[in-house]
């Protein structure tokens, strides 16, 4: 029972902790933030990566010092990969109707913190071409879409776990990925507050409201460690389908949306950072 307290402790401060985070930045929010928030992605994104590939990866390949197939391992990531996909189509889908005033030919991709986080409504909000109505109720979705996108998060810090059950606090990749994860919550925190605080609701609420849209994480950690320590089989694709799942993230949310905020060599050069630092916690 103590193990499973740690666990929920450490994933609430990366999902409650990343997103109420997100939520407090979003409030002091500043336009020239956009190469801040660019270089932290890439970070995240190159550690992320360090992790997957020589740690959870690895760890699925030879269980306990075991030799596992390579299908099931293939497997599991694509279909870790495949809900991550799918559920950020779903966000997609459920938010694009926010920014009716960006013309067709503009890309649907983020290009600056602004987009990232649809600050530009408080903008067009002033100009008297949103509804207040409308903003607060982007946020609303937003918060929805961005507490279902936390539960598969939250199952791979629950897996990375799992093959120390019996001593979390010494599992380096999972508090690795348990930081990281909360970093790459902090811009989907700015995303649910910055139309809630445009919308009319307090400052103080909106950051209440975007810490709880990353409490799912949480149910996801516990779910991703009980299956994880149910068999050695169950590891193996429990850590697969987290893999895929962090395959997704890095390359299809935070390494995009990083290189299109800052058009720079520097995020790759952080990218390349953050995969060294990873190296060095996992194996030093």
């Amino acid at each position: 029972m103590n193990t499973i307290w740690i666990l929920v402790g450490i994933t609430a401060i990366a999902g409650v902790g990343g997103t109420g985070m997100g939520g407090v930045i979003a409030c002091l929010f500043r336009k020239d933030s956009d190469k801040t928030v660019s270089l932290l992605l890439s970070f995240a994104a190159g550690v992320m990566t360090s992790v997957v590939c020589f740690d959870l990866l690895t760890e699925a390949l030879h269980p306990d010092g075991a030799e596992t197939g390579v299908w099931p391992v293939i497997g599991g990531v694509i279909v870790g990969f495949a809900v991550i996909a799918l559920l950020n189509a779903l966000i997609d889908r459920s938010t694009n109707h926010e920014v009716e005033h960006i013309d067709e030919n503009h890309p649907r991709t983020a290009d600056s913190l602004e987009e990232l986080t649809h600050a530009n409504h408080l903008r067009e909000h002033r100009e008297g071409r949103q509804p207040r109505s409308g903003l607060f109720l982007a946020g609303l979705v937003m918060a929805a879409a961005i507490a279902l996108h936390n539960v598969p998060e939250g199952m791979v810090i629950g897996a990375s776990f799992a093959r120390t059950a019996d001593s979390l606090l010494s599992n380096r990749g999972g508090l690795i990925m348990a930081l990281v994860i909360g970093l790459h919550n902090i811009p989907e925190g700015m995303a649910v507050a910055v139309p809630l605080i445009s919308g009319g609701m307090s400052k103080v609420h909106s950051v209440c409201v975007t810490a709880l849209s990353g409490a799912p994480t949480i149910l996801g950690a516990v779910m991703g460690f009980l299956i994880g320590t149910i068999s050695p089989t169950a590891l193996v694709l429990s850590l697969s389908f987290a893999s895929g799942a962090m395959l997704y993230v890095v390359f299809g949310e935070l390494l995009p949306e990083s290189i299109l905020m800052w058009k720079s060599k520097l995020p790759a050069t952080f990218t390349v950072l953050g995969m060294l630092t990873g190296l060095l916690i996992i194996y030093l």
